[in-house]
């Protein structure tokens, strides 16, 4: 083999790798990069309030909107209302695109003052004594035109914290802890 041909093979090679890094290093710039914006649409079942808007623009959330949201996710039972996790938020927003919908999220649940969720743990299997409902980091959803076996795939494969399936009382649980399955 001609040392042109090796010389030419490893050249190519280096200015693959580095063709790649410049890649690597722009994809990772342009994900810290705060442009766009983040929206959400919600119904809550139980009080027949909806809400569609944008929550995060230009790498800033809207304080106002945050208000609004968290009061679309309030508990139900008493309306207490609590700061949603701006993460959680984030999350439901990535689902969303993710599942290729522009439908509101069908909120079961939001955020549970702990007088409600220590009713609700003392009276329906699976809920949590410790819930992250009571900290304002969890909702239980669904979205129609989406199965709740999908929406539960898509949610977990984000790895974004903790997702729970609810088939027979048709809802999906999500939240910012740590990640984990049921």
């Amino acid at each position: 083999m001609s040392s042109e041909v090796l010389y030419g093979r490893r050249g190519f090679l280096g200015l693959a790798a580095g063709g790649v890094a410049f890649l690597t290093l722009t994809a990772a710039e342009a994900a810290r990069r705060p442009i766009g914006v983040r929206s959400l649409a919600f119904d809550n079942l139980h009080t027949g309030e909806k809400l569609n808007a944008v929550y995060w623009e230009n790498g800033h959330y809207h304080p106002e909107v945050l208000r609004r949201i968290s009061w679309v996710l309030r508990d139900h039972y008493n309306n207490k209302v609590h700061r949603m996790d701006p993460k959680l938020l984030d999350l439901l927003h990535q689902l969303r695109l993710r599942l290729h919908t522009k439908e509101p999220l069908q909120i079961i649940s939001g955020y549970r003052s702990p007088e409600t969720n220590a009713m609700l743990a003392a009276n329906t299997d699976g809920v949590a004594n410790s819930s992250l409902h009571i900290k304002g980091q969890a909702a239980d959803i669904r979205i129609q035109g989406r199965s709740i076996a999908k929406i539960h795939r898509v949610a977990a494969s984000l790895r974004l914290g903790g997702v729970g399936y609810y088939p027979a009382s048709g809802f999906v649980h999500v939240d910012t802890g740590r990640v984990r399955y049921w």
